[in-house]
């Protein structure tokens, strides 16, 4: 079982950006910079681990 698939789907909230003030843009721009980071920090943390197993299991 590949364990992409156990991994939750992230699912982005609808935002009404005519409501809501600049500082809380700012804030919610800063937020989603946030996870864009940790997503970085997750796919380097998976390559490694691919580079890794594919390195045990070559033939």
């Amino acid at each position: 079982m590949d364990t992409d698939e156990l991994e939750p789907i992230l699912k982005s909230k609808s935002i009404d950006f005519d409501t809501i003030s600049i500082s809380e843009l700012e804030e919610y721009i800063e937020a989603l910079n946030a996870e864009i980071l940790k997503c970085k920090r997750y796919i380097e943390s998976k390559h490694k681990d691919l580079v890794l197993a594919e390195s045990i299991f070559k033939k």
